[in-house]
């Protein structure tokens, strides 16, 4: 069986591919952007299985399937799951929300196998998939953090939290009143908490709330250096691969 894995996170990417040996299957090839995997399904056979991260570094996967026609078996890796899951997993083989657990991928691996009941429709209407992408259903974000100060708890309400960003393997949110807190969570954890419309990841270390931003400012590379009100610690850029996204962002 000839499965891919597409994935911009590499560390992810090999994570699952280990993941997959498990289960008995081997996924040699690895791909890492939009553009990336164009290139590779014009040059080689589709597979019968794709592992599929939703979010790339260049853009959405269905931008893939836009410009190829592939008729591959999907399997949606996605840390979004305010993105319509149930459409996907109608029609495809299953969603595997991140982190990846290693039951629900060994229950996807046996949809796909045949030996559990599951209607297995592989024809994708990826303009729908589009529309969910672009307009996610009305969910509730994350409204507070409660964090350990001592022997205390404290909250902190999300509107108070200029950025969060990780450092030194910790996660911390550096509120309006300029004071850093530790949090129990990876960046990668909390995507799916916090509302897009507020807080954007600019780097694969750093969230920043828009109504935070004092300043931005051309940086090398095509970057940009976000200031914002309180924070000075670090300089703050945006990722040259997020300027685009960023500058829709705030629009």
């Amino acid at each position: 069986m000839n499965v891919i894995i597409i994935e911009d996170e590499k560390p992810s990417a090999r994570r699952l591919q280990r993941m997959l040996k498990v289960v008995d299957l081997n996924a040699e090839t690895m791909l890492h952007s939009v553009e990336e995997s164009i290139e590779w399904f014009q040059n080689n056979e589709h597979p019968d299985l794709i592992f599929l991260d939703i979010q790339l570094s260049d853009g959405l996967s269905f931008e893939i399937f836009e410009a190829i026609d592939i008729k591959s078996a999907v399997i949606f890796t996605t840390a979004y799951d305010e993105y319509a899951l149930k459409a996907f997993k109608l029609n495809s083989i299953d969603y595997l929300l991140k982190p990846i657990d290693d039951e629900d991928l060994k229950t996807a691996v046996e949809k796909y196998k045949g030996r559990l009941p599951q209607k297995q429709s592989v024809t994708l209407d990826f303009n729908d998939i589009k529309n969910l992408l672009v307009n996610p259903i009305e969910r509730e974000y994350k409204k507070r953090f409660s964090v350990k100060v001592g022997q205390h708890l404290k909250l902190i309400n999300i509107e108070d939290i200029e950025c969060i960003y990780s450092e030194n393997k910790g996660t911390y949110a550096f509120t309006t009143e300029g004071r850093n807190y530790l949090l129990d969570a990876t960046l990668d954890e909390l995507e799916a908490d916090l509302e897009p419309d507020v807080f954007f990841r600019i780097s694969r270390k750093f969230y920043v709330n828009i109504n935070a931003i004092k300043d931005m400012v051309s940086y090398t590379n095509s970057r940009l250096q976000i200031k914002l009100n309180r924070f000075n610690e670090q300089n703050i850029i945006v990722a040259r691969e997020r300027v685009k996204d960023f500058k829709n962002w705030l629009e």
